[in-house]
């Protein structure tokens, strides 16, 4: 008897390869992980061949699921091509990331999406929470990943992150002298957090750098000008948290939230692989 791969079942196998994760491929699929894991086991029935080892922690590709990956992609993308109307306009999700969320996440992200489908065209805006939060409900914005500031409710959880003092290990820090600080300019909330914690504990500060974006203030911090209130997700390897060494206060933790006002079927497959990307590289 001839056997047929089913579509739907080699994207969710390529979803868990991807995430190394049954429940985040069911998140991104929007549908169970019961759901997921029942067509991964007919998949391997019909190959004969066990894919992913399944374990508490993780999952992982059997050789045999390694050596199906590249051919299952490729069915993928003859699939869309033989779908794909070369004469309709590719669409384009407009998303907005706060400057201090983007962390590590963004790489795999961009090669999900871009796996996912050629016709989608991802145009991404790196700000400040709160500038992406107001682009977002002026409607210029399909979707913002964001910090949650304020009052503000909805949205769906990605993930929540602890923040700290990073700095560089050669950074020497006189006695009686004002903590000199990098950070980015207001509305950072970021900033505002670490400037009420330091306030609040007494200790004198002085703006030492501001940068326009993260990756501006981590160098000042790596080049010993600075301390930089960072979360620990993005604080880049080699600065460390000196907070406890030097009895700064605690800068606490905020929760990373996604909004979305997306009802089109192929942005909306866009956005749950990009949540479920997130929270598998968040966790």
């Amino acid at each position: 008897m001839a056997t047929t791969l089913d579509i739907a079942t080699i994207k969710a196998f390529l979803l868990v390869a991807d995430l190394q994760s049954f429940t985040r491929a069911a998140e991104a699929l929007g549908t169970t992980q019961a759901a997921v894991s029942l067509k991964l086991q007919r998949l391997e029935t019909l190959l004969g061949r066990r894919l992913v080892e399944r374990s508490p922690r993780a999952v992982r590709l059997t050789a045999d699921g390694a050596a199906f990956l590249d051919r299952a992609r490729a069915l993928i993308e003859a699939h869309d091509r033989a779908l794909s109307d070369e004469a309709a306009a590719a669409q384009s999700l407009s998303l907005g990331i706060s400057d201090h969320a983007a962390g590590p996440e963004l790489v795999p992200l961009l090669e999900r999406l871009h796996a996912m489908s050629a016709n989608l065209t991802l145009a991404v805006t790196i700000g400040f929470s709160r500038e992406m939060q107001d682009a977002y409900d002026a409607g210029r914005l399909d979707a913002v990943i964001v910090r949650q500031e304020g009052s503000r409710r909805g949205g769906e959880k990605l993930t929540e992150d602890e923040f700290g003092w990073f700095a560089s290990r050669r950074l020497a820090l006189p006695k009686g002298e004002a903590l000199p600080l990098a950070t980015l300019a207001p509305p950072c909330g970021v900033r505002a957090i670490a400037v009420r914690a330091l306030d609040k504990a007494g200790i004198a500060w002085r703006e030492r750098f501001v940068g326009g974006g993260v990756t501006a203030v981590a160098a000042a911090a790596f080049a010993g000008l600075a301390i930089a209130p960072l979360a620990r997700r993005i604080a880049p390897a080699g600065l460390i948290d000196i907070g406890p060494a030097h009895k700064l206060p605690n800068l606490g933790s905020s929760k990373v939230m996604l909004h979305s006002k997306v009802s089109d079927p192929a942005k909306l497959a866009a956005l749950r692989t990009i949540a479920a990307t997130f929270k598998s590289i968040a966790a």
